[in-house]
């Protein structure tokens, strides 16, 4: 099937970009795809929903829909009702979970709950379909939350990885996967969509409540920032792309830096020792994952890397039974 075979009614140039960018990255959501969408019911999860439906036929996917009523509001579950009675009328699988709203209090919370949800379903729709090897999970997130993101990051203090953008596809679990397949578009591109395709939206009035961070991030701040420099929120999300490209290009220059530094005595301590302290920091952060998954801290790395360049020989505690030593030539572990 070609575009051409659409109807009109339903093709769009967003369709035609969503398209494009689903055939460019082939890996993405493949052919005979078995999806999940996450839809909240607002703009965003509408315009994912309407354009994915639509171009199921020509990457024969099957797709059904779920939808996690958070109770914030007293139309929540009138909405999910609505949202249930649409998707049926389309013929798309409906399911919804209902939380408890004393256990999401908070946005982290609730981010939580629901990709607990969703996994929950996505193993049940993988148990009644054994064909589908793997179940796609696509959430509605835009360019927009990228920028988001990035600020609310930024302003906690994050890592680069922290400021990377937000990426398109990624294992969750096994045979689960995360894909954002809209963040080529911005919020004002599904808003646009939206209202001339003339797609319902249940808008969650919560979605006002300036209590919420990344809501105050929204409706406040990026708005001033566009006034000051309009064309702000495109900067910075093309901005925390790059990010993501150094972060890769660092973790892999990190891995290559890390082997040559290494033998099967340990670290070459004179090697190491000839690198900035930011290097040093991330060679030993390496070395350390390999026996122990707890994170070493910023702040104790750097006290480490310092203390390894500044004495011949010595030792530091990392946990209970295990130390790092070194001396004048090598760093390694050794057993309490």
């Amino acid at each position: 099937m070609t575009d051409k075979k659409l109807s009109q009614k339903n093709w769009s140039s967003w369709h035609h970009q969503l398209h494009k960018e689903i055939l460019a990255k082939k890996i993405l959501i493949p052919k005979g795809s078995n999806i999940l969408i996450s839809v909240s019911g607002g703009q965003d999860s509408m315009a994912l929903l309407t354009l994915i439906n639509d171009l199921k036929k020509l990457h024969n996917w099957s797709i059904s829909v779920w939808h996690g009523d958070h109770q914030w509001h007293e139309k929540s579950s009138l909405y999910a009702l609505e949202l249930k009675d649409y998707c049926e009328d389309k013929n798309i699988s409906f399911s919804f979970d209902q939380a408890n709203k004393e256990d999401i209090s908070s946005e982290e919370k609730a981010r939580e709950w629901r990709y607990k949800k969703l996994c929950e379903r996505a193993k049940t729709l993988l148990s009644t379909n054994q064909e589908k090897h793997n179940i796609y999970l696509l959430t509605g997130h835009t360019s927009s939350d990228n920028a988001e993101t990035f600020i609310l990051n930024l302003s906690r203090g994050s890592n680069f990885a922290g400021l990377s953008n937000i990426e398109s596809k990624r294992l969750i679990e096994n045979q689960i996967y995360l894909i954002r397949p809209i963040l080529i578009f911005s919020r004002e591109d599904t808003k646009q969509f939206c209202n001339e395709m003339k797609i319902p939206v249940w808008e969650d009035p919560t979605n006002s409540d300036l209590k919420l961070k990344r809501n105050l991030v929204r409706k406040k701040i990026i708005p001033i920032l566009e006034v000051i420099y309009p064309g702000c929120s495109e900067r910075i999300n093309n901005f925390s792309q790059k990010m993501s490209k150094y972060n890769n290009e660092r973790n892999d220059l990190s891995e290559l830096a890390y082997f040559y530094c290494k033998d099967i005595k340990g670290i070459d301590r004179n090697l190491l020792n000839g690198m900035c302290i930011e290097a040093r920091c991330t060679i030993l952060n390496r070395f350390l994952k390999e026996i122990s998954p707890k994170q070493c801290s910023s702040k104790n790395l750097t006290k480490l890397a310092t203390s390894i360049y500044e004495k011949n020989k010595g030792q530091i505690n990392l946990q209970e039974f295990l130390k790092i030593v070194w001396d004048k030539n090598y760093i390694n572990f050794e057993k309490s």
